[in-house]
């Protein structure tokens, strides 16, 4: 099974995009589920709602308004030009930047089931020893959700792996700078190279597996036990 130098190079463009998003996300997406677990406003629910929308949204739909709002004819993606020192569009920032938002539902909503189910014993108990909110979450909530955090951080990195539509519309298929494997799988599939679409395709899917594999097995050994586990340590012993 031979792999082409322009596939290899898509490979490694696809995974520095996947991490890369996945570490941005890691960065937002803690804050933000903190943020909206902790909020009681009604405001909340539209929120969330705005974060899911990458999730039933057709991808072409997502990567066509992030399209105009990158493109240099409008306000938004003069001012992103004029940030960055080039146009967003047809650019690895720019996919950067869509990946973030489109696999943000990726990352949040699984931290924000973990914040919603422990957060609120931890961050009573915490208050009541007079901790403050981010030093509780920093110290208690986030060891306390590290499976949900594993969770998240695979399934934000293996959205990316094989996204389509929105980097077809923001990026094109540049090769080096903007090809990742979906768009060059898609490139041989439509030149009727069916042997390194193949080749593409069973690598990518063998890649996602492992990972998803991997991710299962850290959150069954980091999540917490019910029974034959140690006695859960105070919060003061956590804090140290």
């Amino acid at each position: 099974m031979t792999i082409t130098a322009a596939d290899w190079q898509a490979l490694w463009l696809t995974l520095k995009l996947a991490g890369l998003t996945t570490l941005l996300l890691f960065v937002i997406g803690v804050p933000l589920a903190w943020q909206l677990s902790q909020w009681q406003s009604r405001w909340r629910h539209g929120i969330e709602v705005l974060i899911t929308l990458p999730l039933v949204l057709p991808p072409t739909v997502l990567g066509f308004y992030l399209l105009l709002l990158f493109s240099p004819n409008f306000a938004p993606g003069q001012w992103l030009s004029q940030l960055f020192g080039g146009p967003l569009v047809f650019s690895f920032t720019g996919l950067v930047f869509a990946s973030v938002i489109y696999s943000l539902p990726f990352m949040v909503q699984p931290l924000l089931a973990a914040f919603h189910a422990n957060g609120q014993r931890l961050t009573h108990a915490a208050a009541a020893l007079g901790i403050p909110p981010w030093v509780a979450l920093w110290k208690v909530l986030l060891p306390a959700s590290r499976a949900a955090i594993v969770s998240a951080c695979a399934l934000t990195f293996a959205h990316t792996l094989g996204e389509f539509g929105v980097v077809l519309m923001i990026g094109g298929a540049i090769p080096g700078e903007t090809q990742v494997v979906s768009i060059a799988l898609y490139q041989h599939v439509e030149t009727m190279e069916y042997g390194a679409a193949h080749r593409l395709a069973l690598m990518l899917m063998g890649l996602t597996t492992v990972l998803l594999l991997v991710a299962r097995w850290l959150g069954y050994v980091l999540a917490p036990r019910s029974s034959n586990a140690a006695p859960a340590r105070p919060v003061v012993g956590v804090l140290g």
